[in-house]
């Protein structure tokens, strides 16, 4: 792979922005958001008969825009764990509660609000997109991410994804900081330490894209997605490649691995993440992550990407209240049933901005994780008396 260089971009997600990324995030979400309007409720049925090749393609196709947040994932996490290939993290375990905290603080929040919706929607929308009352431990197993691991069924859409990206963070550093430890018991010189995290990384995914996931049975834990994952880290250390000569052979060897993985068993989802990959790498190098690359990038849709994980946290208890109200009021309507779609989306959005604002970003806490964590718990039991 690529030679790791001490390149001045500043793509730490700490730091400055990356316009390019976040409406890249923000094309990505609306087609989550659009695939489970499709697909969830009755509106989509309804309205499905206005458009049915939209509709058929949305709710088909629409979930592979996953597969760029994985690797956009993959990518901001060796930006900001290992940009030169070596952990620069001194407190690994405190970087994991961080991250937890940072990933369950909105998490907490929109679900709290998808319980409270699902058992106001609940005695007069009969579909099965609308979640059973909860019990005790599935709510905990939730507020833990363990949800999918122990069995229980999910209190809302995409909260699968949050428990997997915070699996393939925890697994990730657990390498780079194997890596640490090897330089210093075997005395690793820092150039062959560098090579040895991005070997390790180049392995994981190999045996991700070939074998773990092809097996559905394994789709509830990191193995089963570190291949986008590492597809994005890898990209990101391409991206810094001193020499224009390095730059296209590893570009080349990510294409050539990421085929042979296609060539083994053909799956879209690995097809988008190679592209996906691919494109970041070529970006990054002709620097166009920098703030100042697209000054005339549409503000909405760069808004939409720094708001996304909001929006992908609370759009689906508005998609359960606006397929009841459109259902009890128009039932079996496909003009009424579009005109809830459309005012799904605006309050989506609306309720994505007021989640990303006031719990998104402000300061991660363990009070505020401890006083959400108290309040899912109290919405549930009373949801569920």
């Amino acid at each position: 792979m690529a030679t790791v260089a001490r390149v001045p971009i500043p793509i730490d997600p700490a730091g400055a922005r990356m316009p390019l990324l976040d409406a890249v995030k923000g094309v990505a979400c609306a087609l989550i958001v659009g695939h489970h309007l499709a697909r969830y409720g009755p509106m989509a049925e309804s309205a499905s008969a206005l458009a049915p090749s939209l509709f058929g393609w949305l709710a088909q196709h629409g979930r592979l825009a996953v597969q760029v947040f994985l690797v956009l994932a993959g990518f901001l996490a060796a930006s900001s764990l290992a940009p030169d290939g070596l952990l620069r993290v001194e407190r690994p375990m405190a970087r994991v509660f961080r991250r937890y905290a940072r990933l369950v603080m909105p998490y907490l929040a929109a679900l709290s609000c998808s319980v409270v919706v699902a058992a106001l929607v609940r005695p007069w929308l009969n579909d099965e997109a609308v979640p059973d009352a909860p019990v005790v431990a599935q709510l905990i197993a939730h507020a833990l991410l363990l949800q999918d691991l122990l069995g229980y069924d999910a209190l809302s859409t995409g909260v699968w994804y949050v428990a997997i990206d915070f699996q393939l963070f925890v697994l990730a550093l657990a390498g780079f900081w194997g890596v640490r430890w090897l330089e210093r018991r075997w005395k690793v010189g820092a150039a062959h330490a560098r090579w040895l995290a991005v070997a390790l990384v180049l392995g994981l995914a190999a045996a991700s894209l070939a074998v773990f996931n092809r097996d559905p049975a394994l789709d509830d834990t990191a193995l089963y997605f570190f291949g986008a994952y590492g597809l994005g880290m890898l990209a990101f250390w391409i991206g810094r490649a001193t020499r224009d000569s390095t730059w296209r052979l590893a570009v080349l060897t990510l294409a050539s691995f990421g085929a042979g993985a296609l060539a083994i068993d053909w799956r879209s989802r690995i097809a988008v993440a190679l592209v996906a990959a691919l494109a970041i790498a070529v970006a990054q190098r002709r620097q166009w992550l920098r703030p100042t690359a697209w000054p005339a990038l549409w503000q909405p849709l760069v808004h939409l990407g720094e708001m996304s994980y909001s929006l992908f946290l609370i759009h689906f208890p508005v998609i359960l209240l606006s397929n009841a109200v459109v259902d009890h009021w128009w039932p079996d309507q496909a003009w009424m049933a579009l005109w809830g779609m459309a005012c799904a989306l605006a309050l989506s959005w609306a309720a994505g901005t007021l989640l990303h604002r006031q719990v998104e970003m402000r300061a991660a806490t363990w009070r505020a994780v401890l006083a959400l964590f108290a309040g899912l718990l109290a919405f549930g039991a009373l949801s569920a008396a």
